[in-house]
């Protein structure tokens, strides 16, 4: 909305503080689309389920438990929520799996594998965006959300730009 694009600087003005507080889903913050956010994002299968209907969280590489579930250090997947039993279970199921290879055995594997198993995948979103997933998230039940947020709280400007309609 500059008039003379030379006096345009990094400095956050009122009136781009004032377009960032807008509603979200409103359009006056769709500048916000533009400051690019990449990172690495480890969640449980739980968490990947509910964070896939974000739709412009864009995935850019990601473990898979398809390709590789049987290799995985399983001590090191599961959250502590995830009954100890259930993991000694997964280890008995990927042993078995490991030495039969019986697609059988994998299909148990796969299917058997408790929502508290962790995954990572390279992310990349916008700041508007994650103005919405504050917004919504920010009390969440799932840990893994609330997480997520007090991340998103440390970005650059968070606060002007993100943080400051949900809070209010």
């Amino acid at each position: 909305m500059a008039v003379d694009t030379a006096d345009l600087s990094t400095e956050l003005t009122n009136g781009i503080r004032a377009l960032a507080q807008s509603a979200t889903g409103e359009g006056h913050d769709q500048w916000e689309t533009g400051v690019i956010v990449q990172f690495d994002l480890r969640y449980t299968v739980k968490a990947w389920t509910e964070a896939e209907r974000y739709t412009f969280l864009d995935f850019i590489s990601s473990q898979s438990t398809m390709h590789r579930i049987a290799k995985f250090n399983l001590d090191n997947q599961y959250i502590s929520y995830t009954d100890p039993r259930m993991v000694e279970i997964m280890k008995e199921l990927v042993a078995r799996y490991n030495e039969t290879k019986d697609p059988e055995d994998y299909l148990r594997v796969l299917y058997s594998n408790p929502c508290g198993f962790q995954l990572v995948a390279g992310m990349s979103t916008n700041y508007r965006q994650l103005k919405t997933i504050y917004q919504q998230r920010k009390n969440h039940r799932l840990p893994e959300w609330r997480e997520f947020c007090q991340w998103i709280e440390t970005l650059p400007r968070a606060h002007d730009l993100i943080i400051r309609e949900a809070a209010a």
